[in-house]
């Protein structure tokens, strides 16, 4: 059996950024790496080509009325800038006070080297033990996964008969208290450029006789939001739907405090939208967000400039029941009628759309739509996480989003259970991200103790 935090730290020291070719040699370093360890505890291996990144593709075979489970991770990570916020070295990882700090510790590679290591804690106790399981880990999902759908449904046939997918690639909110992920909110991402004149012009020159691209656009943000927090689409919030009473019920469970929130934040107070505590805005409603905007003169002292184009990023949080094309050309039409006629603008795709994602738990064990493995994952998810950290699971929505698996239940049928493994404090896609390690050590047995039950439930496909 290896040594998890040593093949974690291995694991880390590649460099995996995805979106940036100038880390191709990181990306391969870190393929390699997952497909050397799989091969080593008895899978066999394949590295399936695409027009980006491979996915790495393990199997244990078996029995075909065995269960089948696919883990799904990715070896890919986030670009580490600014870098000079690092307190150590990013792809050098360093263990602090429990901690294991570098890009990727806690998104993916901490929390799928924590399933890697309870499978090959069980298989060398269980060698002969009755789960088909496969391991499903692409290189793209820190870059919208373009090459994930092609290659799922290139894969239809073969991994369409799996049972379900098991993942770890969501949240949960302290060390001892794990959050079976029950919705994953829907996503939209766009570009707005504006353009004035055909070139940057001297302020003092020609400032008074244009609109700055830079004010067109601080206008036309400040404009889709109403001062109560609402987002001033018309029609945006039209098809979003009452929460479930169990879902308050079990957020009403997290036991966090909004000032605790607050001061973790770091903010002076909230902006959340009347009738919604912090808590239920994050999980229950749609959102729009500013997550980038620039033009002109970015360098230090002062250039006194009129720049020629500016931008702004924006993404869209989907609850259930919204339609990704219908809210974006609901966005698309406000943003043509808001923008100032005396700047010209384009709108640009940066993604296709995804919906929300209801991932159904076990909460009557006995649904009529599940499938009997299914069901049997559920339960034993449910009995071995509150086992090992001591509290039973929470079901919960979670802000984000992981659009893969929309993709997964669309074409290969298959729904998922997530298990949170990261927390707040994490800081993924920031500078000095870790991993928690006693939740490493807390998650592989959790994991070891879920698959080895499904294993011996008897569940069977249908």
């Amino acid at each position: 059996m290896f040594d998890p935090l040593e093949k974690l730290k291995e694991f880390i020291r590649h460099p995996s950024i995805s979106a940036d070719p100038a880390f191709k040699a990181g990306m391969a370093g870190a393929r390699d790496f997952v497909a050397e360890l799989l091969g080593s505890i008895g899978f066999k291996v394949e590295v399936v080509t695409t027009k980006l990144h491979p996915v790495v593709l393990a199997e244990r075979g078996g029995d075909a009325t065995w269960p089948h489970v696919i883990i799904y991770g990715h070896y890919d990570v986030q670009p580490a800038d600014p870098l000079t916020l690092w307190k150590s070295e990013p792809f050098e990882p360093e263990v602090r006070h429990d901690r294991l700090y570098g890009r990727g510790a806690a998104d993916n590679k901490g929390p799928l080297m924590t399933h890697v290591a309870a499978v090959a804690r069980l298989l060398e106790r269980r060698p002969d033990l009755p789960l088909r399981i496969t391991f499903m880990i692409e290189g793209e999902e820190e870059m919208g996964s373009p090459s994930f759908l092609p290659f799922l449904e290139e894969q239809k046939a073969r991994l369409g008969k799996a049972d379900f997918v098991f993942l770890s690639d969501t949240g949960s909110p302290r060390e001892d208290q794990i959050v079976i992920t029950c919705g994953l909110r829907g996503l939209v991402l766009f570009d707005v450029v504006a353009t004035g004149a055909k070139s940057d012009l001297h302020s003092g020159l020609h400032g008074g006789v244009l609109r700055n691209p830079i004010q067109a656009l601080a206008e036309l943000c400040a404009s889709l939001h109403s001062p109560d927090g609402r987002v001033n689409v018309p029609g945006f919030y039209d098809d979003v739907l009452d929460v479930e009473p169990w879902e308050r019920a079990e957020l009403a469970k997290l036991g966090q405090s909004e000032e605790e929130y607050r001061e973790f934040l770091g903010i002076p107070a909230f902006h959340a939208a009347a009738g919604y505590t912090p808590f239920e805005a994050t999980r229950f409603l749609p959102t729009l967000e500013f997550n980038g905007i620039g033009g002109g003169y970015q360098g230090e002292g002062t250039k006194t400039v009129i720049p020629s184009k500016a931008f702004v990023k924006i993404s869209c949080r989907l609850v259930p029941n919204q339609n990704p094309a219908r809210i974006r050309d609901l966005l698309y039409r406000t943003v043509r009628a808001r923008m100032p006629k005396d700047v010209t603008f384009e709108i640009v795709d940066q993604h296709e759309g995804t919906p929300y994602v209801v991932v159904p738990p076990d909460r009557s064990n006995t649904p009529a739509d599940q499938s009997p493995v299914l069901a049997a994952a559920f339960r034993s998810a449910h009995r071995a996480i509150a086992e090992v950290f001591g509290k039973e699971p929470l079901y919960l929505r979670e802000g984000g989003s992981v659009p893969i698996i929309a993709d997964i239940k669309r074409v290969l049928g298959l729904d998922s259970v997530l298990m949170g493994l990261f927390l707040p404090e994490d800081n993924l896609h920031a500078p000095n991200e870790s991993f928690n390690l006693k939740v490493m050590e807390k998650g592989m047995l959790a994991s070891e103790k879920i698959l080895e039950s499904l294993a011996a439930s008897g569940a069977m496909r249908t």
